[in-house]
């Protein structure tokens, strides 16, 4: 058979080392995208280049112009004069082709999570690129891999996933409320920002980002957000795909602006500024009546977008987790409706404990996974190692120059050659120069990692700097316990601080706080939902602030006299008792009033009674109902 070349070939310059095969499809044209805006005049030429001239001025004499095309049915067409049914046929086939994003898919990919998923042919072309290959070779939750065995899945498939996710919701919108005149351009563009929006994810993702960067270059603020822009003005301007782009009916520049908007919010820096004083539309690539647009691939009002859903569910399948969260759901329900002059995606009333569901679910994926003891150690040794190797590695960028890790963010050629393999580059060198960063690997790699003494919790969240964690190791090693101290010399760089941040997504706001739903009987009314109208069971607090303290001596001997600095640590500061604190250091809790066993409070609650001197008041009473409880129960 006769070898089949991918439609636009002659105006691509994409390199074809990955080429995928596809459907033949013939192009958008780039005129019809926004038929809302078209007037008498340009709805006329739309039915001249289907053919269907002889109608055209039996539409001029109505006057109707691309905002009224979704509206016209059957009827309507009949009543104008077209007496033919197979005419009338014909022409709505002709005006659905409007807002109907492709009739033939190109690319169909196999997903353990989202079963088959289609792809328009301008993805598949993105996808087929350098640029976006290398998230093949970036683990998407990093050292948790050292943890969990199956959590070997990469960016690749993630942003697949939610390329894929974020073309379902806008659709959905769009069959459901054809009043919100979302064009073809607007489906594509959205599917782009989904696939695109963790291009900038720098070896083992957020440990580049959140560890090592802030440490090798501490004068700059660096997101992997801004290097997702970056790589994408390289992924396009290297492949040669503007034209394509147009050719699939993106208006350039405005939809590439309105794409890069959706990974990383307004780009005009003071539009930002001027938003937080005052209501002016901050985005330039869609008006404010597609407001609703900018809340699929990362929603900065609640955090309910697509992409939190593809790592939802594909974490949870590989961790081995269970998720309590239903995105199809979310899909089914979701509406647009005008909330304080402006269009938000909402959900139904019924809805609500499903989105309290979701955030548990982020919470519990990041203290079983993201923020787990061992894993976070791994991420910090792997920082260290990459830290001391810095200098000695050296990654080729534009007109030839050379660039070290920390400063491959500066220049996208040297960036697309950084994946996770530094890792293996460092473990398997044989340089003097890297003989520590190799030693800090193949202590991981064997497992011997540094010990968690435990952790611990301050009276209220703390505004933690590195300074500060600089002082409190110090401290450590000066907090010589009051009882039963070693012959034991522990420095400040013995131990690791770490400070760790949990919440719903939103700090210590509720972000349910900021979603809006309606209800069955009025679809077009948005209401807010307060917490006490839907469980008394649920959080009082939406964010926490963890302190865990590591040791790099691994002896049995440094170990326990660590163990026991950390408990004098927590005392000295006021912190809570570290969990367990009276196995680890029986000798000194007792000393310490306010960490009393007593459960005081709950008791009174449960039906129990405080222990006064061994004896237990109201006993005979309290224990009945204790144990009618405990009955309860089982």
């Amino acid at each position: 058979m006769e070898n089949r070349k991918r439609p636009l070939e002659a105006v691509s310059s994409v390199n074809n080392s990955f080429k995928t095969p596809e459907k033949r499809m013939s192009a958008v044209r780039q005129q019809d995208s926004d038929y809302a805006r078209w007037g008498v005049e340009e709805t006329c030429q739309y039915l001249r280049r289907e053919g269907l001239e002889k109608w055209e001025n039996k539409f001029r004499a109505q006057k109707i112009t691309g905002v009224g095309l979704r509206y016209l049915k059957d009827s309507d067409l009949e009543k104008i004069g077209i007496e033919y049914l197979g005419d009338r046929l014909q022409i709505l086939h002709s005006l659905s082709k409007l807002w109907q994003i492709e009739a033939d898919p190109s690319k169909v990919f196999n997903d353990p999570i989202h079963g088959h998923m289609e792809l328009h042919p301008l993805l598949v072309k993105i996808i087929d690129t350098p640029q976006f290959q290398r998230l093949r070779n970036i683990k998407q939750l990093g050292g948790t891999y050292f943890v969990f065995p199956g959590a070997s899945h990469n960016r690749f498939e993630h942003c697949i996933g939610v390329g894929y996710l974020a073309g379902q919701l806008v659709k959905a919108l769009n069959e459901r409320q054809p009043e919100l005149f979302i064009s073809r351009r607007d489906i594509l563009c959205v599917q782009i920002a989904g696939l695109c929006h963790d291009l900038g994810h720098g070896p083992f993702s957020h440990m580049f980002d959140g560890l090592f960067i802030p440490q090798a270059r501490p004068g700059i603020t660096w997101k992997h957000e801004h290097a997702s822009l970056a790589m994408f003005d390289y992924l396009v301007n290297d492949n040669g795909l503007k034209p394509v782009m147009e050719q699939h009916g993106l208006v350039l520049p405005e939809d590439l602006e309105f794409i890069k908007e959706q990974i990383a919010g307004p780009l005009d820096t003071k539009a930002t500024q001027a938003k937080k004083s005052s209501p002016q539309w901050p985005y330039k690539g869609r008006p404010e009546d597609k407001s609703f647009l900018y809340e699929i691939v990362a929603n900065k009002r609640n955090g309910i977008d697509v992409d939190k859903w593809d790592y939802f569910a594909r974490d949870c399948y590989h961790l081995g987790v269970q998720n309590n969260f239903d995105h199809h759901r979310f899909l089914k329900f979701a509406r647009v409706c005008e909330v304080d002059g402006q269009k938000h995606i909402c959900t139904r009333d019924k809805e609500v404990a499903n989105l309290y569901d979701m955030f548990h679910t982020r919470n519990c994926l990041h203290r079983r996974a993201y923020q787990h003891k061992v894993g976070n150690i791994i991420a910090t040794m792997i920082t260290e190692a990459f830290l001391k190797a810095d200098p000695y590695i050296q990654i080729q960028g534009s007109e030839g120059k050379i660039f070290t890790l920390s400063t491959a963010i500066d220049d996208m050629e040297a960036y697309t050659k950084l994946t996770d393999h530094v890792f293996e580059e460092i473990l398997h060198s044989s340089s003097a120069e890297l003989a520590e960063a190799r030693q800090i690997l193949r202590n991981v790699v064997c497992r011997r990692l540094y010990k968690c003494l435990g952790q611990t919790q301050a009276a209220k969240p703390l505004s933690v700097t590195q300074d500060m964690i600089n002082c409190w190791e110090a401290d450590l090693a000066q907090s010589t316990p009051q009882i039963g101290a070693q012959d034991v010399s522990l420095q400040p760089e013995d131990f690791v601080v770490s400070v760790i941040f949990m919440d719903y997504g939103m700090q210590e706001k509720n972000p349910i706080n900021n979603v809006r739903f309606y209800c069955k009987d009025d679809l077009t009314t948005a209401v807010q939902i307060r917490k006490d109208q839907v469980s008394k069971l649920l959080p009082e607090q939406f964010a926490e602030q963890v302190i865990r303290v590591y040791c790099k001596k691994t002896d049995f001997k440094s170990l326990e006299a660590a163990k026991k600095h950390f408990v004098q640590w927590c005392m000295d500061k006021n912190f809570s008792k570290p969990q367990d604190g009276d196995i680890i250091a029986p000798e000194l809790t007792p000393l310490k009033a306010s960490w009393s066993n007593h459960n005081e409070g709950e008791d009174c609650e449960a039906g129990g009674s405080r222990e006064v001197n061994g004896v237990r008041a109201n006993g005979k009473k309290k224990a009945k109902t204790q144990l009618f409880k405990q009955e309860e129960d089982r």
